[in-house]
């Protein structure tokens, strides 16, 4: 699958940009690669709409607010990991279930709450943009 074509980069509200700042260098390259990533992936998917970037439970989170057609995606550090990063889903849907069913063999998981990345491996990008197109339509497929 080739490279996602990436918009214009989003302006990071000042609470999160903070958060990102507080983070090890490294964990913070990483999430931000991640975040152009999810901005990407909702630019390119239809009915997604625009994306409201915020903090939830001290977190960057992203939501679409707008349209109503996904579930919030956080980013942030497992507790105790100084080397992973973590998308973090609603544990009460069923997404973390499902990409453990399709990607259980590419990636890694903190029960049926997260995607754990190792900040100093190469992103699985192709992989990671299915899970977040997933999550951003997760309410338009129920």
């Amino acid at each position: 699958m080739p490279a996602m074509a990436r918009p214009l980069p989003h302006t990071v509200p000042p609470e999160v940009a903070a958060t990102f700042a507080a983070l090890p260098p490294g964990i913070t390259a990483r999430l931000l690669e991640i975040r152009e990533l999810v901005f990407a992936v909702a630019a390119a998917t239809e009915g997604v709409g625009p994306l409201t970037e915020m903090l939830k439970w001290g977190e960057p989170a992203y939501l679409t607010e707008g349209t109503g057609s996904g579930s919030t995606i956080r980013l942030g550090r497992p507790r105790g990991s100084m080397q992973d990063c973590a998308l973090f889903f609603n544990c009460n849907t069923t997404l973390v279930e499902g990409f453990r069913e399709q990607f259980g063999d590419r990636l890694r998981f903190e029960k049926n709450r997260a995607i754990l990345l190792d900040a100093a491996e190469p992103l699985p990008e192709a992989v990671l943009a299915s899970c977040i197109r997933q999550a951003l339509t997760y309410h338009r497929r129920r």
